[in-house]
C-alpha cells in the first residue's frame, strides 16, 4: 500500500531535497561548492549569459553570494566534477561517471557525423589523434580545424568532430576559459582511481541514476525522476517496478497529482522552510515546468525564443522564492557597461503580500547585484510588482 503525502509536505520535501532546508552559510568555500554539487547530483550548462552563466546561480540561489572562481576550481582544477551530457550538457559530480559509459557507449552518429565520416575519411579519427598529441585544446587549435557551417550553433568540421570523440567519450572537457570547452583525452582528465572501477551494468547504471535524480528531487512522478538524467521514460517502467520492490524507492500517492509519486526513502519533510531565492529557468528545482506548476501552483515558461511582442512577461525571466513558495518573477539583465542590474518586468503571483514580496525581492536583487560587481539595481516599468518594487529598492538605497 502507497504512502499519501500532503502538497505541502511534498512541496516541502521537494525544496530540502534542493538544498533549501538550512540557512545560507555565512562564508562559501570549496566544501560549500562541492557539497551543494553532490546534492543536486547535476549543475546544467547553458550559453545565455545575460545575468550570469546559468550553472552559477544554483549554488548562489542556496548558498548567497561566493567567489565564482570556486566552480571552475572545485570541478577542473580539483577534479571534483566532470562535464558530460546528463541532463544536457552538464557539470556532473566525478563519482558518479561509472554511472554514464553505458551512454557514451550506445551514442549512435547523428547526421552531421555521418555526413563528415562519408565526405572526409580519416579526418575524424586524425583530430583524435590530435587532441592526444597537443591538448588540451579547441577545435580553432587544429591543424585544419575546417569551415564552420551555418550561423550561431554552425559547427566547423572540428567542432563536430571533437563533439563525437566527446560523446563516446575518447575526449572530455579539460577546463573552461570564458566558457570555452578545452578538450583532452579522458584518460588525462577523469582520475585513475575513476577510469579504473569496475563496470557497472546498463541497467544497473540507469538505476542508480534514477536513484540520484529522485534523491536530488525527492519526490516526482516517474517523467520527473526519469527527466532528471534524460532517462527514456518507458524502458525505465520496470526498472522502477524492480527498485519500489526492493525498497530502494517509495511509491507514494500525493494530494492533487494525477500520477503516482515515487520518493526517495531518506527523503525528510521539514516542518517548515524560509528560503528565499532567485532561480536560473535551469535551476533543477524548476527545470521541468510541469512539476514546478504541479508541485508550486507556479505556471512558468521561458520566453527566450518567443518574439519580443508576444512575451507575457519577458526574456529571461526568474522565479522568486520566498519562504519555500514562488511568489513572483521578474526579467533581468545584467548591463555590465553600466554597472547596472536591471529588473525590467515584475509580477506577483494571485493573493501575495505585495509589499512583503517587493521588499523581500528588492533584498535579494542587491544582493545578486553585489554579487556580480554591479553598482546598482533599476527597475523597469512593466508587470504588477514594479512599483512596490521600485519603491523597495529606492528606499533601501539611502
Amino acid at each position: 500500500m502507497s504512502q499519501t503525502l500532503s502538497a505541502r509536505d511534498a512541496r516541502l520535501i521537494a525544496l530540502a531535497a534542493q538544498g533549501f532546508d538550512t540557512p545560507r552559510p555565512p562564508s562559501v568555500g570549496e566544501a560549500e561548492i562541492e557539497a551543494t554539487a553532490r546534492r543536486l547530483a547535476l549543475i546544467q550548462l547553458d550559453s545565455v549569459n545575460v545575468v550570469v552563466r546559468s550553472h552559477y546561480m544554483p549554488f548562489f540561489a542556496r548558498l548567497g553570494s561566493y567567489d565564482r572562481s570556486l566552480v571552475e576550481r572545485v570541478a577542473f582544477d580539483q577534479r571534483k566534477m566532470y562535464e558530460y551530457w546528463a541532463h544536457v550538457a552538464s557539470l556532473i559530480p566525478m563519482e558518479t561517471y561509472p554511472l554514464l559509459r553505458w551512454r557514451m557507449e550506445e551514442s549512435q552518429p547523428r547526421w552531421r557525423i555521418i555526413d563528415l565520416l562519408e565526405k572526409v575519411p580519416g579526418y575524424v579519427d586524425a583530430v583524435l589523434e590530435e587532441v592526444g598529441k597537443r591538448g588540451p585544446m579547441i577545435a580553432s587549435d587544429l591543424n585544419d580545424p575546417g569551415s564552420r557551417k551555418g550561423p550561431w550553433w554552425g559547427y566547423s568540421e572540428g567542432k563536430i568532430a571533437m563533439e563525437w570523440h566527446f560523446r563516446k567519450g575518447a575526449i572530455t572537457t579539460h577546463s573552461r576559459r570564458n566558457f570555452t570547452r578545452y578538450y583532452d583525452l579522458t584518460e588525462r582528465v577523469i582520475p585513475a582511481e575513476v577510469l579504473s572501477q569496475n563496470s557497472i551494468s546498463p541497467d544497473e547504471a540507469r538505476k542508480q541514476l534514477f536513484l540520484l535524480g529522485t534523491k536530488a528531487h525527492g519526490v516526482g512522478t516517474a517523467k520527473d525522476l526519469t527527466d532528471y538524467f534524460r532517462l527514456h521514460d518507458p524502458t525505465m517502467r520496470p526498472r522502477i517496478r524492480e527498485l519500489v520492490e526492493d525498497g530502494r524507492v517509495l511509491k507514494v500517492q500525493v494530494e492533487g497529482w494525477d500520477e503516482p509519486g515515487y520518493m526517495h526513502p531518506d527523503a525528510a519533510v521539514a516542518d517548515e522552510i524560509h528560503a528565499t531565492a532567485l532561480l536560473s529557468p535551469f535551476d533543477s528545482l524548476v527545470w521541468r515546468r510541469e512539476r514546478t506548476e504541479r508541485i508550486f501552483g507556479f505556471h512558468y515558461r521561458i520566453e527566450i525564443y518567443v518574439p519580443e511582442p508576444k512575451r507575457k512577461y519577458g526574456y529571461y525571466v526568474m522565479p522568486f522564492m520566498m519562504d519555500g513558495e514562488l511568489v513572483a518573477r521578474v526579467d533581468l539583465k545584467a548591463d555590465r557597461q553600466k554597472g547596472v542590474l536591471r529588473a525590467q518586468s515584475a509580477f506577483i503571483e494571485p493573493h501575495r503580500p505585495k509589499s512583503t514580496v517587493a521588499a523581500a525581492l528588492a533584498s535579494e536583487l542587491k544582493l545578486m547585484a553585489a554579487w556580480l560587481e554591479l553598482d546598482r539595481v533599476v527597475v523597469g516599468r512593466k508587470g504588477d510588482l514594479v512599483s512596490a518594487l521600485r519603491s523597495e529598492v529606492k528606499n533601501g538605497s539611502s
